[in-house]
């Protein structure tokens, strides 16, 4: 394998299916995720120390805990039915801490930008700044980007794809037979959701209200998605 080849892997840039019907089509619906929040170990590098700690200053504690509680999902995900997705796990921390800077209120007042696109381009420089690759810095964030990006057609990243899915289980409960009921309880016992439910569905209109044009507008019913997530309801 070339050097070119390993980052393309590394830094989570293999091309896989949009839809994710088609990245899932040969999952086993009755072999759910099942681990517990020590089975799985955090990337420890130093841009992961430094972005580790940007993002705990920077974001809401609700937004900091969903943004671990996508890292474990994805994980888990990765661990159970993805086993090709293992080789970006550090990079997908990082687009799992950073994905969501865009809504802080700074952020979201700072740009006429939809949340993910300004979110994108502020992780894009920090990242090289905190001492990641131009190219690992630029995978996570088309990642951060395209996290909202849900379709039927074309690729995406296979780290955008992994975003996605741990991202719609955890904000509204899709997919739910990837990862079983022992994993979330884990997962929400270590990173409390704190009504997540009713804060992201406030920051979704939030976000509308200023923004009329913004990406979020393109997922039909979001705010309403979110608010009746049944899955995570007990841990809510």
């Amino acid at each position: 394998m070339s050097s070119n080849d390993r980052t393309i892997s590394t830094d989570g840039w293999t091309a896989v299916p949009r839809a994710q019907s088609k990245i899932l089509s040969h999952v086993d619906k009755n072999a759910p995720a099942k681990f517990i929040v020590d089975d799985i170990k955090l990337p420890d590098s130093e841009v992961v120390k430094k972005t580790y700690e940007y993002a705990k200053e920077h974001l809401p504690e609700e937004t900091f805990n969903h943004s671990m509680r996508v890292f474990y999902y994805g994980s888990a995900i990765i661990h159970q039915h993805l086993p090709q997705f293992a080789s970006f796990l550090e990079t997908y921390f990082l687009t799992c801490l950073l994905h969501d800077i865009g809504t802080t209120k700074t952020n979201l007042n700072a740009t006429r930008m939809s949340f993910e696109f300004y979110g994108g381009m502020l992780s894009l420089h920090k990242l090289q700044e905190f001492g990641a690759s131009k190219s690992q810095a630029e995978s996570v964030a088309e990642a951060i980007i395209r996290h909202q990006d849900l379709g039927e057609s074309g690729t995406i990243t296979s780290v955008g794809q992994l975003i996605q899915l741990a991202t719609v289980f955890d904000n509204m409960g899709i997919n739910p037979h990837l990862i079983h009921e022992t994993t979330i309880s884990s997962v929400a016992a270590a990173f409390p959701r704190k009504k997540w439910s009713s804060c992201f569905a406030a920051t979704i209109r939030e976000e509308i209200g200023l923004k009329p044009w913004c990406h979020t507008t393109a997922i039909d019913g979001f705010a309403e998605g979110v608010e009746g997530n049944k899955l995570m309801s007990r841990w809510d």
